[in-house]
């Protein structure tokens, strides 16, 4: 998986198709992310002693990481995503422009 936590990526795919957000947590064996602001849904808390009333909270759900691309905010572009080894290490690159992300 080429995403990472804390990457800007943008919605390519879905109902929430065009929206831009940060990469909260990354799935990688279910090949899913949690985008901040993305897939918003609602989850039943029951009742305990410490919320005796329980609660509805909203809460964002993993989707696909198919349904994402890296988003590039100077050039507001998609960005594909290579890998080159500089000092020995793997870095993950822009193919367009060669820098690294």
């Amino acid at each position: 998986m080429k995403l990472k936590t804390g990457d800007k990526v943008i919605v390519i795919a879905g109902a929430d198709k065009g929206t831009v957000g940060t990469i909260q947590k990354v799935f990688p064996k279910l090949n899913r992310v949690v985008v901040d602001g993305v897939h918003t849904v609602k989850k039943h808390q029951k009742p305990t002693q410490s919320n005796p009333e329980g609660s509805i909270v909203e809460m964002y759900a993993p989707i696909d990481a198919s349904n994402v691309a890296l988003y590039d905010e100077k050039a507001k572009k998609v960005v594909k995503v290579g890998y080159k080894i500089e000092d020995g290490k793997k870095v993950r690159v822009n193919k367009k422009t060669g820098k690294a992300i």
